[in-house]
């Protein structure tokens, strides 16, 4: 959406959700297919049969080029290192003030009311502290602590070198969310809320079970996993060229950064069955379907993001 069309609401459809519920959610539908190129971007727009097509066909062709096998070990023995040198690269250009975070997780702005009490929150996979500053700039919770972690020592040294870094209000420090423990700085059961945002997709399927666990070790009962990332079929995938795939639906990009791609299911199996019980109830498993549109050159470019809230029990 351009700075005239910020959204105004969520535009996450619960995944269970049927077609009729739409008109409940988002900020704008696309009733109209000749109207397709009125506007930047449509919530919920279904796949019509050719671009169906033409996804599988991407797909189909990643399957018959993927990476050469001899070349893939670097993209898991050196993940942090092109994570490093993506943010040297990067580091004056790629912060920006999520403003979707507070139509989508409100609960995270909630801890820094006044009144809120003792909160700790936990940013996995930080960045440049999208989520971090937002939350300190808007602060008024004198009880509020956030830790943030990425396994980029650029990136935390990133956050760190900011204005905006409190050290009486902030810890940033380098982790990886797949460590087998968990930061000396975070006592088991004491967090909040854990914001993970395209996160889990830069990690190997077999490092998901011991990341989930380390959530759960790490948050209070009744804590909060705040979750996004990138849907299965997303056009981030399907661009992908020869060469690049590495794993069913996992990637490398081209500055060697890894990502996969997820489905709704994958997400709530996770949440619900790979972690000790009781484990974790799902409140929120949705999907975001937008369809942007370029109206200068009448493209259509279909984007999917997963999105869940998920409690511990």
């Amino acid at each position: 959406m351009s700075d005239t069309e910020k959204k105004q609401a969520s535009s996450a459809l619960d995944s269970n959700a049927t077609n009729s519920d739409q008109a409940k959610f988002g900020s704008r539908l696309l009733d109209d297919v000749d109207a397709v190129f009125q506007h930047n971007a449509w919530d919920h727009v279904e796949w019509d049969e050719e671009h169906e097509k033409y996804a599988q066909s991407q797909i189909e062709r990643h399957h018959n080029s993927p990476v050469p096998h001899d070349e893939q070990g670097q993209y898991f023995e050196q993940a942090p290192e092109y994570w490093n040198k993506f943010y040297e690269k990067n580091e004056n250009r790629f912060f920006k003030d999520r403003n979707w975070l507070r139509i989508e997780f409100p609960e995270i702005f909630e801890t820094t009311r006044p009144e809120a009490g003792s909160k700790r929150i936990f940013e996995v996979g930080c960045g440049a502290g999208n989520t971090l500053f937002p939350v300190l700039q808007q602060n008024e919770n004198p009880d509020l602590f956030c830790y943030a972690a990425d396994f980029s020592s650029t990136a935390v040294q990133v956050v760190r070198n900011s204005e905006l870094y409190d050290t009486t209000k902030a810890n940033a420090f380098v982790w990886d969310l797949a460590s087998p423990e968990i930061p000396d700085a975070i006592e088991p059961g004491s967090l909040d809320i854990i914001v993970l945002i395209f996160v889990f997709s830069a990690l190997a399927p077999e490092q998901w079970d011991q990341a989930l666990l380390n959530i759960h070790k790490m948050l209070k009962p009744g804590g909060l996993v705040v979750f996004r990332d990138y849907g299965r079929h997303d056009l981030a995938q399907l661009r992908f060229k020869e060469r690049r795939m590495l794993r069913e639906n996992f990637y490398i990009r081209g500055d060697g950064t890894r990502v996969y791609f997820f489905t709704s299911e994958e997400i709530e199996s996770m949440f619900t069955t790979r972690v000790p019980p009781p484990g974790f109830a799902v409140e929120q498993n949705a999907v975001d379907r937008r369809l942007i549109v370029n109206r200068s050159k009448k493209l259509k470019m279909y984007r999917v993001w997963l999105q869940g809230k998920f409690r511990k029990l």
